[in-house]
């Protein structure tokens, strides 16, 4: 229990910055929604960051979980280590600039934005600076600083949000009054290409305060270490490019697959404002990430290890079905968070927030193949995961839009979980609480359709009826599964006097 506290408090530091960072820049879609002239400008938003969330998996290739790995093995030196993935990752995101650069004309045109290249080349440069970020962060979680971490995060998340809201909405009021005093370096028309010049300047913000972890330690190239490192994490490259892809190719394609254009972009900027409201449960997987990643790696060794790894899987697997009930009990006010315009796409957020479950699930189970050094084994689940995304995408998108991309996607990591679950049993066995997982699904599922499937005309009633329910499961955890002094930071208020 005490391990699974140590788990439960960082994971609860990590989720600070990344729930209140989420949620920070959750509360810019609703802004966009408002500012910018149209969802399909919002829809330009959401297939330019699918891109890039593809581009900074590539850029990274596997060295993040790579790093890990032979940070903790005996008779490595982890600063070594360290510097080694820096250099790797450092020279391989600049040669990625310089080759956009140089092929920025054609890249334009490809994308369908042959008239905004600056975009292209912004994005180009903010991908990888965040690559190269991405190993003085993972340094930060190995040397166990998720306060560290927690604060740069957050720092360049405040960053990001003050620019928006400084090009979107305070330059335009300063222009009606005094234009003399911004029109040196603001352009009215630019509009949402002030989105990426405020992740630009966030990105280098971050970059910025990360060199004190960069420069105290002795800079140290091992070419020998590099090829292991390498030949351990190209395979995760294989996992996670096809894992964004079942994450982000519906977004990526999605205009592709529609003869109106604008249309396809009105359609997906509904789609990724609706998909924002799932951000929540994303978040959560996230920071559980953040925390069980390194955790993991260290406790392969002790006694007890799996043990760990299955109570970790059912409390993430608890918490999980906890934030789906909470977010669609409360979708009559979340609504209202997003302009009307975009209303019509909620029904598509409690297929995405099972779809997050699956995820995080999955998350769990692909440890088995990372310690014992089958990587390869993620790559193939990942190859189907992504054959099915991309088949799934061409086929049913033209017909049922987004709700088509969602149950893919839904369906998809449903399957990946399941193959992982299966191989893990043979090539790492772990006994998984499969009774609880079980016992929680149902639960989940009873309290869903009681809460949504009865009619009560006064909003006020029906949510104070949902939150009832809410409160029903919370205790039934409480005396089950979970005690309140297990809880970091809310333990303290029940300690023992």
């Amino acid at each position: 229990m005490a391990e699974m506290k140590k788990l439960a408090k960082d994971t609860a530091i990590y989720g600070v910055s990344s729930i209140l960072g989420k949620f920070l820049n959750w509360c810019l879609v609703p802004f966009y929604s408002y500012v910018l002239s149209s969802s399909v400008e919002y829809g330009m938003v959401t297939e330019l960051y699918a891109w890039t969330a593809l581009l900074l998996v590539l850029l990274t290739y596997g060295m993040e979980t790579g790093f890990f790995r032979f940070a903790n093995k005996p008779g490595t030196n982890p600063e070594q280590v360290y510097s080694t993935s820096m250099f790797s990752i450092g020279g391989s995101s600049i040669l990625f600039i310089l080759l956009c650069l140089v092929f920025l004309s054609g890249i334009s045109s490809a994308m369908g934005y042959g008239g905004h290249s600056d975009y292209i080349w912004m994005m180009a440069i903010i991908v990888a600076i965040d690559a190269f970020s991405a190993i003085p962060f993972a340094w930060l979680r190995y040397k166990k600083r998720p306060m560290a971490f927690a604060s740069l995060k957050v720092l360049m998340i405040f960053t990001n949000i003050f620019f928006n809201l400084f090009f979107l909405y305070l330059c335009p009021k300063i222009q009606l009054s005094n234009p003399d005093l911004i029109n040196w370096f603001y352009n009215s028309n630019y509009g949402v290409g002030y989105v990426f010049v405020a992740n630009l300047i966030s990105s280098i913000v971050g970059l910025i305060t990360l060199i004190p972890f960069m420069i105290h330690i002795k800079w140290v190239y091992d070419g020998v270490l590099l090829k292991k490192m390498l030949k351990y994490s190209l395979p995760l490259l294989v996992l996670g490019v096809a894992g964004i892809m079942n994450q982000s190719f519906d977004k990526m394609m999605f205009p592709h697959l529609f003869e109106d254009q604008a249309y396809a972009k009105a359609q997906l900027g509904i789609y990724g404002a609706c998909y924002k409201i799932g951000v929540v449960m994303m978040m959560f997987t996230q920071a559980f990430r953040y925390a069980y990643e390194p955790f993991v790696f260290s406790k392969e060794k002790s006694s007890g290890s799996k043990k760990a790894y299955s109570d970790a899987m059912k409390y993430f697997f608890i918490f999980s079905v906890f934030i789906f009930l909470g977010i669609v009990y409360f979708l009559d006010l979340l609504q209202y968070l997003v302009s009307p315009e975009y209303r019509s796409g909620l029904i598509v957020v409690p297929i995405v927030l099972i779809c997050f479950i699956f995820q995080g699930l999955y998350f769990n189970l692909s440890f088995w193949y990372k310690l014992s050094d089958k990587t390869q084994w993620g790559a193939y689940i990942s190859l189907i995961g992504c054959v099915m995304t991309v088949a799934g995408n061409i086929i049913f998108v033209p017909i049922y839009s987004y709700m088509g991309a969602a149950w893919v996607s839904c369906i998809t990591f449903f399957v990946m979980m399941v193959l992982s679950w299966m191989l893990g049993r043979k090539y790492y066995p772990i006994s998984y609480d499969l009774k609880s997982l079980f016992k929680y699904t149902i639960i989940g599922a009873i309290l869903y359709f009681i809460g949504m499937k009865i009619f009560i005309e006064s909003e006020v009633l029906r949510l104070g009826f949902r939150t009832f329910l809410l409160m029903l499961f919370a205790v039934y955890v409480l005396k089950k599964d979970v005690s309140v002094q297990s809880i970091p930071y809310l333990n303290k208020f029940f300690e023992k006097r």
